[in-house]
C-alpha cells in the first residue's frame, strides 16, 4: 500500500524534543553522508571502490558506542514516545543488507493505524509505503537510505496513544532492517550502473594511454613494388621500406611473374648490410678515439695534479713553513691531503684503464694461440657442416620444385594431347633439360651429403683426440700429486735416517775413542762430506728428484725445485753439494756442438752393487 507522505505530514505539538534527539545524533537539517549527490547517487570526495563488492552499499558507518546517546520524550499529535532506560543494553539489529531502504517495526499498539505510523516515522523522511500486519508490526519502505538509520533511532521507545493506559493503547517499538526484493534491486541496478561507469573510465584511460598503431602496410601493386625498390636503396627510408617488404613476403605476394622484382629487392637489403658494417666500425672508431682522446686528458689533469701536490709539499718545508700562521698551516695541510686522495684516486682509474687494456691485449694473445686454434678449427668445422645442411636443404627444395614442374608438364601433355609437333618437340626438350637438371642435383646431394659425412667424421675425431688430450692432463696432475705424497713421505723417511745414523756415528764414535785409548794414538778419519742436517735433507729431495728423472737434470732445473721449497737456496750451493758425493751422484755431457749441456744422474744404487 503505497500513501503520498506530503498529503499526510501532520504538525507536531511539541517539535522540539524530536530535534533535540536528532541533534544529539546529528541528523538535524542534513543527511548522513555529506557531499551526496542524489542525482548522481555518488559520494564526492571518497577514494573509487569496486562497485561489485560483496557487502558494498552506501549505508553510513555505525555510530560508536562510547558516545553517550541522550533519549528525550518526544511528544506527537496523537501519541507520546518515552525513551528506554539508558543503562539497558541497546536493541539488537541484524545485518543491514546492501542497499537497504525498508525497517521492520514490531511492537506497535493494537489500535495503532496507518495514519499514526505516518505521524511517528514521517519525521524520519520521505515514505513510499506502508505494510501493515494484524499482528502489531509493520515494513516500512523509505525513499533514501540514510532515513532509515533515523528510524532506527526510534527503537526501544515505548509508545502510548494520548493519556489512555489500556494496554491496547500502548507498546514498546522494535525497529530493525528488512530485506526487501525491491531494494535488493534497485541496489543492484545502481552497482551495475556504477560498473559500466567505472568500466567506460578505465576504457577512456586505457585508449588515452594506448601507444598509436603502426601505419597500414600498402597492398602490393607494381607501382608500389617500383616504389619500394628505389626506398630500399636509400638509406634514411631503408626500415619503412623492409617492414613493408617483410609483409609482403610473408603474404605470399611472390609469384612467377614478379619474382625478379623481389630477388632485386632482397638483393639490395643484402648490399644493405655493408653500410650497417661501415657505420658499426665508424662508431667503434669514433669510440677509441673518445678513450684516447679521454685517456689523455686524464693524463694531463694527473700531471696537473702532480704540480698541485709539488706545490704543497713544498709549503710543507721548513724554509716556508715558519712564515706561516697556525690557522694557515692547518689549510695548507688540510688542502694537501685533499689534493693527494684526488690525485690517487684518478691515478687508480688511469691504471685501471691501462689494465683493462693490457688484458684485452692478452686475450687476443691467448686467442691467437693453438688452443684458440683449435677451437677455432672446431668452430669452423660446426659452420662448414651448418652452411653444407642449409645447402643441402635448399637443394632438396629446388629439386621437389623441378619435379612438381615436371610432373604439371606432363598433365598439361595429357590433357593436350592434339598439339602441333612443334610443341611436342619443345616440350620433350624442356622435359629433357629437367631431366639434365635433375640429374646434375643429384650428384650435387650426393657430393655434399658425402662432404657433410666427411665433416662429421673429422668433427668426431676431433672431439676424440680432445677428450683423450683431457684425460693425459688429468693423469699428469694425478701423477704431480702422488710425486708430492712420495717427495714428503721420502722427506720424512730421510730425517729419520738421519736422526738413527747420527746415533750410530756418535756410539761408533765412543766405541771407537775407547779403543784408541786402550791402543794407542787414533788415526785422523777423512771429513764427512755431508756437514749439517739441511745438506742430508737436500740430498734426499735430490735423489728422489733424479730418481724421477732417469736421463738426468740440469742443475738449473734442479735448483728451480728446490727453490719452491726454500727460496735461499742458490745453484753454486747444490752443485758443491753433489760434486762432494761423487759415489752418488755423477755428471755427464749430453748433446752435441751448441746443444751441449751437462746434466747430473743418481748412481747411488750403482755404488751399492759396487761395493
Amino acid at each position: 500500500m503505497t500513501m503520498d507522505s506530503n498529503s499526510m505530514t501532520m504538525p507536531m505539538s511539541d517539535p522540539n524534543p524530536w530535534a533535540r534527539a536528532m541533534n544529539n545524533l546529528g541528523m538535524t537539517g542534513q543527511p548522513l553522508l555529506p557531499e551526496f549527490d542524489p542525482n548522481l547517487r555518488l559520494v564526492t570526495g571518497i577514494a573509487p571502490m569496486n562497485p561489485m563488492m560483496p557487502g558494498l552499499g552506501l549505508a553510513p558507518p555505525p555510530l560508536s558506542q562510547d558516545v553517550p546517546i541522550v533519549k528525550e520524550i518526544i511528544h506527537c499529535k496523537s501519541c507520546t514516545l518515552f525513551p528506554s532506560n539508558p543503562n539497558l543494553f541497546p536493541p539488537a539489529t541484524r545485518e543491514r543488507p546492501p542497499g537497504c531502504k525498508t525497517v521492520f517495526v514490531g511492537g506497535l499498539p493494537e489500535n495503532a493505524t496507518e495514519q499514526l505510523i505516518m505521524e511517528v516515522f514521517g519525521q524520519c523522511g520521505e515514505i513510499i509505503a506502508i505494510r501493515k500486519s494484524k499482528k502489531n508490526f509493520c515494513h516500512i519502505r523509505f525513499a533514501e537510505e540514510f532515513t532509515v538509520d533515523k528510524a532506527l533511532f526510534l527503537s526501544g521507545y515505548r509508545i502510548r496513544l494520548g493519556s489512555s493506559t489500556d494496554k491496547k493503547d500502548t507498546g514498546r517499538l522494535h525497529v530493525d532492517f528488512a530485506q526487501a526484493r525491491d531494494d535488493m534491486y534497485e541496489w543492484e541496478c545502481h552497482q551495475r550502473m556504477l560498473a559500466r561507469e567505472e568500466r567506460h573510465r578505465r576504457k577512456m584511460e586505457e585508449d588515452r594511454l594506448r601507444p598509436p598503431s603502426p601505419p597500414p602496410i600498402i597492398h602490393y601493386s607494381e607501382h608500389e613494388c617500383s616504389q619500394l625498390g628505389d626506398k630500399i636503396k636509400d638509406d634514411s627510408k631503408f626500415p619503412e621500406a623492409v617492414r613493408v617488404l617483410l609483409t609482403w613476403v610473408e603474404r605470399g605476394e611472390v609469384s612467377r611473374r614478379n619474382a625478379n622484382n623481389f630477388y632485386s629487392m632482397i638483393q639490395s637489403s643484402n648490399s644493405h648490410i655493408r653500410w650497417l658494417m661501415g657505420e658499426k666500425a665508424q662508431h667503434e672508431k669514433e669510440m677509441e678515439e673518445a678513450k684516447d682522446k679521454f685517456k689523455t686528458a686524464l693524463a694531463g689533469i694527473l700531471g696537473q695534479f702532480e704540480q698541485i701536490v709539488s706545490v704543497f709539499q713544498a709549503a710543507s718545508k721548513q724554509k716556508a713553513w715558519d712564515h706561516f700562521s697556525k690557522a694557515q698551516r692547518k689549510n695548507l695541510d688540510m688542502w694537501r691531503k685533499q689534493a693527494e686522495e684526488i690525485r690517487n684516486m684518478n691515478n687508480e682509474q688511469l691504471m685501471g684503464i691501462r689494465r683493462e687494456e693490457e688484458m684485452e691485449m692478452s686475450d687476443d694473445d691467448m686467442e691467437d694461440g693453438p688452443a684458440a686454434g683449435s677451437k677455432d678449427t672446431e668452430d669452423s668445422a660446426m659452420s662448414q657442416a651448418e652452411a653444407l645442411r642449409e645447402e643441402n636443404d635448399s637443394l632438396r627444395c629446388q629439386l621437389d620444385a623441378y619435379r612438381n614442374e615436371v610432373e604439371l608438364l606432363k598433365q598439361e601433355q595429357g590433357k593436350n594431347q592434339p598439339i602441333s609437333s612443334e610443341e611436342d618437340s619443345t616440350h620433350s626438350q624442356q622435359l629433357s633439360f629437367l631431366q639434365q637438371a635433375l640429374q646434375d642435383m643429384q650428384k650435387q646431394l650426393l657430393k655434399m651429403r658425402e662432404e657433410l659425412n666427411q665433416r662429421e667424421a673429422e668433427l668426431e675425431k676431433s672431439m676424440k683426440d680432445k677428450q683423450h688430450l683431457k684425460n693425459q692432463v688429468q693423469n699428469l696432475k694425478a701423477g704431480l700429486e702422488n710425486l708430492q705424497t712420495t717427495h714428503t713421505l721420502q722427506l720424512e723417511t730421510s730425517k729419520r735416517d738421519d736422526r738413527g745414523s747420527e746415533q750410530s756415528a756418535n756410539q761408533v764414535n765412543v766405541m771407537v775413542s775407547c779403543s784408541q785409548e786402550k791402543e794407542g794414538p787414533p788415526e785422523k778419519n777423512p771429513p764427512s762430506p755431508v756437514h749439517s742436517e739441511r745438506d742430508a735433507s737436500l740430498v734426499g729431495i735430490i735423489s728422489t728428484f733424479l730418481h724421477v728423472h732417469p736421463f738426468g737434470a740440469s742443475i738449473e732445473y734442479i735448483c728451480s725445485y728446490l727453490q719452491r721449497l726454500d727460496t735461499k737456496i742458490n745453484p753454486g750451493e747444490v752443485e758443491a753439494l753433489l760434486s762432494r758425493l761423487p759415489c752418488t751422484f755423477r755428471q755427464e755431457l749430453t748433446g752435441v756442438g751448441a746443444s751441449l749441456e751437462k746434466r747430473w744422474n743418481f748412481c747411488g744404487f750403482q755404488g751399492i752393487k759396487s761395493t
